[in-house]
């Protein structure tokens, strides 16, 4: 058998930071992570990343690491941290490149975090994904598999560790290179292109476990919460000037309709075109004070408003203004209320988009109010649709595309076995809804798969609804247009 070590070394000069001079130093760092007995393999690996596994197939034999996902992630990122460049060295190419265009650069830098297993290409080709024709236009259901799960092991483990509070989150920009631990990703492979967004130094990196086509974070150095405001707007807009292929986006900066991570101030990217972004503005409307903004309710589940404008600095203006009016407006009639008790409930998820000459922005009203008839949300999923969706609405789900968990993978094959009446183990949560779906349809062997997924659409579509502040019904429209006064008084 071929040697391993010297395989993966020839892989790493072809296109890492090294040189042929280096091939010895390389193979005894290799040699000293995972030992230097060859392993006994059931098959040979060929391409760069079975020559990877392979290496932790031989620690492993070698003792050099107990089989356990941490350590067996550990070991991954620091031998990929042998075929990427250094910060600085990604960063002079990335901004070098960016000389040529865009493009250019952020090609480059989505080819090197795949290649290094930075993005888990392999995990998220596991996602389940699926279009749902709804009167909106097709919403897009993923369920994520990509995610590992934590391992019973690593759980007991992690109670024995003392606390660390370093990095303070996954987002900061100390996880560059961070070797991980117990409970906590390893990011030796980790690169981080650094830029300024109004005097401010924020980082650009990929998302590991990738939602959509080059999916993009951009972190704030310092950690501080998410927040919504006129520096949000310039910022995003700052961004889609740099990276036009992009949008750019923030999740809300308030509990139940925010975002999982609120603790760290970023916005998220990427190059999909998502339903929301191809839905239409259905009611124009002007801003008195913004004559050069084109305005409008775009037809959505939930409440949009659209901007649009060459200006960028009225554009940003019309946004602030707009999210000022929303933070301070109240609707009791539509349990509308901006604030109970001291505490704030109205922010904004706002979505930048460059089209053609213009700066596009979409501005989704979200109230994160509870009551004793919705405790974990007036404007979140109700009860009837959490066997499907109970976590927060957030950023990409608002733009029309699911993120189910990945429970949903086997409960809903033991949900078809119930529609055609064979032994199953299905959840009692989803009874209610499986017994709905059956009277809808005639349910056969050939069909249920399709039927299934549509099922599963249409109550995404009914999740997008609940968290709609302005229903879509008559009254709520009309709540809507009242809003839209609001703003031009």
């Amino acid at each position: 058998m071929e040697n391993i070590v010297e395989n993966f070394v020839t892989k790493v000069l072809e296109q890492g930071p090294y040189q042929e001079l280096d091939r010895q130093y390389l193979v005894n760092r290799i040699y000293a992570l995972v030992g230097e007995t060859d392993p006994q393999l059931e098959k040979h690996p060929s391409n760069f990343l079975e020559i990877h596994d392979a290496l932790i197939e031989m620690a492993i034999q070698n003792k050099k690491i107990e089989d356990n996902p941490t350590e067996r992630e550990i070991l991954g990122a620091d031998l990929m941290n042998f075929a990427t460049p250094t910060p600085s060295q990604v960063n002079a190419k990335f901004w070098n490149l960016y000389q040529k265009s865009a493009s250019a650069a952020t090609t480059y830098f989505y080819q090197l975090s795949q290649h290094n297993d930075y993005i888990k290409t392999r995990a998220i080709a596991k996602n389940i994904e699926f279009p749902v024709a709804t009167d909106y236009g097709n919403l897009e259901i993923t369920i994520n598999l990509s995610k590992p799960e934590k391992d019973p092991r690593a759980i007991a483990l992690a109670q024995t560790q003392q606390s660390i509070s370093y990095p303070q989150c996954q987002l900061c920009m100390e996880n560059e290179g961070y070797e991980g631990h117990v409970g906590y990703p390893a990011r030796a492979n980790h690169r981080i292109v650094r830029l300024l967004l109004d005097g401010e130094t924020w980082g650009f990196q990929y998302s590991p476990y990738a939602y959509f086509a080059e999916h993009c974070i951009f972190i704030s150095e310092t950690h501080r919460p998410m927040h919504i405001d006129r520096s949000t707007f310039q910022n995003l807009v700052a961004l889609t000037k740099l990276f036009p292929e992009y949008f750019v986006g923030s999740n809300a900066d308030l509990p139940i309709v925010g975002g999982s991570m609120l603790s760290h101030d970023h916005y998220q990217g990427g190059k999909h075109n998502f339903p929301m972004a191809m839905a239409k503005v259905e009611t124009s409307f002007k801003l008195s004070d913004y004559p050069d903004v084109q305005a409008g309710i775009v037809k959505w589940p939930m409440s949009v408003i659209r901007l649009a404008s060459e200006d960028e600095g009225e554009l940003v203006n019309a946004a602030t203004h707009i999210l000022d009016t929303w933070r301070k407006y109240r609707d009791p009639d539509r349990q509308i209320q901006c604030e109970t008790e001291g505490i704030n409930h109205h922010t904004i998820t706002p979505i930048v988009r460059k089209r053609a000459n213009q700066f596009e922005m979409d501005l989704v009203l979200r109230d994160n109010q509870t009551s004793k008839r919705y405790p974990d949300g007036i404007f979140h999923p109700h009860a009837d649709v959490q066997h499907i969706k109970k976590e927060n609405i957030g950023l990409i789900e608002v733009m029309g595309r699911a993120i189910l968990p990945a429970r949903l993978k086997t409960e809903l094959q033991e949900v078809q076995r119930y529609l055609l009446a064979q032994p199953n183990q299905m959840k009692e949560y989803h009874k209610n809804w499986a017994d709905e779906v059956q009277q809808r349809h005639t349910i056969t062997d050939t069909n249920v798969q399709e039927i299934l997924n549509q099922e599963v659409g249409h109550v995404f579509l009914r999740v997008l609804e609940d968290a709609g502040v302005f229903k879509r019904t008559s009254d709520g429209q009309t709540g809507f247009l009242k809003f839209i006064k609001a703003i031009n008084r």
